[in-house]
């Protein structure tokens, strides 16, 4: 026997979003703010569809009318880019059939949406080999700058030792302090 409440018939899952958004269609102007965000998010995934990867996050889509699309953009760099590709982007949506003949940007800052993760770092523990290496290089350098970054970086990756003096005088190497001797 079927259900006479309409409700009951409706997914309520995570896939099936329509009693989030039933209510809105009983109201004429709701119905409109439904249909605009949808017309917003489906041109949202194409313009998307057109641009590189490290480009997709950083728009969203103010408005759409009259064959003019306005994005705002989250930064004067991305939207010299984007002028570049602007043609691209607009061939790929006139041919997924929408019918828009400019697209013009609003530069609005950091959107706080969409930011792509830093990539990870990619760092090796230096080894015995390696800070023999350093060692033969800190050897042969004059005093200086460079000298003294040398002296730090084995300081830093020696256990047990943890302070560098440095080479401040010409002819004087830097030497490496036992922990908690300062000279």
């Amino acid at each position: 026997m079927a259900s006479s409440n309409p409700r009951s018939t409706r997914s309520s899952g995570p896939g099936g979003g329509a009693p989030l958004f039933g209510w809105l269609g009983r109201d004429a102007n709701a119905a409109a703010v439904l249909a605009t965000a949808q017309r917003h998010l489906q041109m949202r995934t194409e313009v998307s569809a057109a641009l590189p990867a490290p480009m997709r996050g950083a728009f969203e889509v103010l408005k759409i009318e009259n064959g003019v699309l306005t994005l705002s953009v989250s930064s004067a760099a991305f939207a010299a880019k984007f002028r570049q590709l602007a043609p691209r982007v607009t061939t790929h949506l006139q041919g997924v059939g929408w019918n828009l003949t400019e697209i013009k940007l609003r530069v609005q800052g950091p959107m706080g949406f969409g930011e792509q993760p830093r990539p990870k770092k990619e760092a090796r523990a230096l080894d015995g080999e390696d800070l023999k290496a350093f060692e033969d290089l800190r050897a042969h350098l004059r005093p200086g700058p460079l000298a003294d970054a040398v002296s730090r970086l084995l300081a830093h990756h020696r256990p047990g030792n943890t302070d560098v003096r440095q080479a401040s005088i010409p002819g004087e190497t830097p030497e490496v302090l036992p922990p908690g001797k300062n000279k």
